[in-house]
């Protein structure tokens, strides 16, 4: 049976939403995803996470299985006791990281074999270890482990390291032991279109609760990033949830729900709130600034989060300009509230069937900030 269940589609493009079972309860699409890489998300409470709307949270294997080891994870309750969060949990395969730290890492047919970024100790990831790591921190949804390309690629590198990660992929497949856990794979094929399609149909045909396409904000013009979803989506079951990895702005998550998608996650709104800029239904603000200084609003008016009610932009820059650690949580919590109340803007604009002027909106009110548009 599958674990997604369809409950409304527009009738103008692809935006849909729909509910994903999960052992930890159900999520419903299109959903955010906060990023707690090492199992927390930077300075935020799980209850701060719970009352801003959070549904689900990331983890990365990667590093979990670096520090303090998925065995140790296992022993203290798996990632939900060891982390006290006791919603649905993704957990990434490492494929990125270990990508990112490719200087260090050697990938062969068996698997990724890499030095520790932390104290350069040899390790060994493989398809099977990915899944076994996985299933010890008992996240609900795993991913597979896969090669990423980077861009630009030729086609021959790209070729290859899809071929990789779909045979990859079979191997996790095969490797599960029955959790109920359930696992997606990942579209990869770098920019090139019919990759991307080969790719698409190898995974749908190897058979996952769910797919994910990898390989997109790697430094691409946004163009070539939405071309390269309408070229995969339409391959991808409609009775399967898709998630586009590592993705993005506001901006990227209305497009990307107008082409489809029902899962995001990005490190965006945390790593920006830490360096003092704020999203906002205006567009994004710059806390620092010094016009700011004795401004006694909330960041925004039509914000409800808990830093919104209770504190002025004057005293969030004056913690910034301090240095105070409640500089970075404050900010932290109202830019997730911001990107989950997004998400939840959109699932009820898909539902009553209005997107289209949901979409419109939301760029026109952003057309009075200048530069919105840029990272």
């Amino acid at each position: 049976m599958t674990p997604f269940r369809l409950l409304h589609r527009s009738s103008t493009c692809a935006a849909r939403c729909g509910e994903i079972s999960t052992l930890h309860g159900a999520i419903r699409t299109p959903v955010f995803m906060p990023v707690g890489t090492q199992a927390t998300v930077k300075g935020v409470l799980p209850e701060n996470l719970k009352d801003l709307g959070a549904q689900i949270i990331l983890g990365n294997t990667y590093h979990l299985f670096i520090r303090p080891g998925h065995q140790l994870i296992r022993t203290l309750g798996g990632l939900h006791g060891f982390m006290h969060w006791q919603g649905p949990i993704l957990t990434d395969s490492g494929g990125f990281q270990i990508f990112s730290l490719r200087e260090l890492a050697r990938i062969t047919e068996q698997g990724a074999e890499f030095r520790s970024h932390l104290d350069g100790s040899r390790l060994f990831l493989s398809p099977e270890d990915a899944i076994q790591v996985q299933e010890a921190l008992g996240s609900d949804i795993m991913m597979v482990l896969d090669t990423c390309i980077p861009y630009p690629a030729t086609r021959q590198e790209a070729a290859e390291a899809t071929a990789l990660t779909g045979r990859w992929a079979r191997r996790c497949r095969a490797a599960l032991s029955g959790t109920g856990q359930l696992l997606f794979g990942i579209v990869q094929g770098g920019m090139y279109t019919d990759l991307r399609k080969e790719s698409a149909q190898e995974l749908v045909d190897t058979g996952f609760d769910g797919y994910a396409i990898g390989g997109l904000s790697v430094g691409e013009p946004k163009e070539l990033m939405l071309s390269m979803l309408e070229a995969t989506v339409p391959h991808l079951p409609t009775d399967r949830p898709v998630y586009l990895m590592g993705v993005g702005t506001p901006e990227d998550l209305v497009e990307g729900v107008r082409r489809g998608v029902d899962m995001f996650d990005c490190v965006m709104p945390t790593r920006n709130a830490r360096n003092g800029m704020l999203f906002t239904s205006q567009g994004r603000l710059v806390i620092k600034n010094a016009r700011y200084r004795d401004d006694p609003r909330p960041v925004d008016e039509e914000c409800t989060c808990y830093t919104c009610r209770h504190y002025s932009r004057a005293y969030l820059r004056h913690l910034f300009q301090s240095r105070e650690i409640l500089a970075s949580q404050l900010n932290s919590i109202h830019n997730l509230h911001y990107y989950c109340a997004l998400m939840a803007a959109m699932r009820d604009a898909i539902a009553e069937d209005r997107f289209d002027e949901f979409r419109r909106q939301f760029y026109a009110r952003r057309q009075s900030e200048a530069g919105s548009h840029h990272r």
